[in-house]
């Protein structure tokens, strides 16, 4: 079945690969084109980024998790899916502690109606925290355990609704 699918698409790899290659060289023309001020910027944000993926990998944040299976953060998620196979989840922060909730199977769509509630961490047990303390407009959060260990949380945007309220917590 693999082979017939090899077979049909190969004619269209040509065509991909032209219209990859256009694309880019549009992109390198509109750069070419573009105004100091917005040539500036490009290098700006292109420093930007350098510097956060090597703040990222410094602090050790391109993993899940700090690693350690016997932390309270490795145990969290040896629970977390237990309770649920979905990748996602929906996380609400307040004063109350962090609510994780998720389907409990897989879904393609609606995931937001299918969530229940799977897990709960009290403030004792863990806190949302900003790791560049809003240095940075990252995606990432952590959820910082008492015991020191971590979990990693991307979130959909950067300054998301819970780098906002992290933000809020610790001023």
């Amino acid at each position: 079945m693999a082979m017939i699918g090899t077979i049909l698409g190969a004619p269209f790899l040509p065509l991909l690969f032209l219209l990859s290659l256009m694309a880019r060289a549009q992109e390198a023309v509109e750069r070419a084109l573009d105004s100091k001020e917005e040539k500036e910027r490009h290098r700006a944000k292109k420093e930007d980024e350098k510097r956060v993926e090597a703040a990222v990998e410094q602090r050790g944040l391109d993993n899940v998790f700090d690693g350690d299976w016997n932390g309270a953060a490795g145990k969290f998620l040896l629970r977390w899916y237990g309770h649920s196979t979905h990748h996602e989840r929906l996380l609400f922060a307040g004063s109350d502690g962090i609510v994780f909730a998720a389907p409990v199977e897989r879904v393609s769509s609606g995931r937001d109606k299918h969530a229940q509630v799977v897990a709960r961490l009290s403030p004792d047990e863990a806190t949302l925290e900003d790791p560049f303390s809003g240095e940075f407009e990252t995606r990432i959060l952590l959820i910082r355990f008492r015991d020191g260990s971590w979990l990693r949380v991307d979130t959909e945007e950067s300054r998301s609704e819970l780098h906002m309220y992290v933000l809020r917590q610790a001023s």
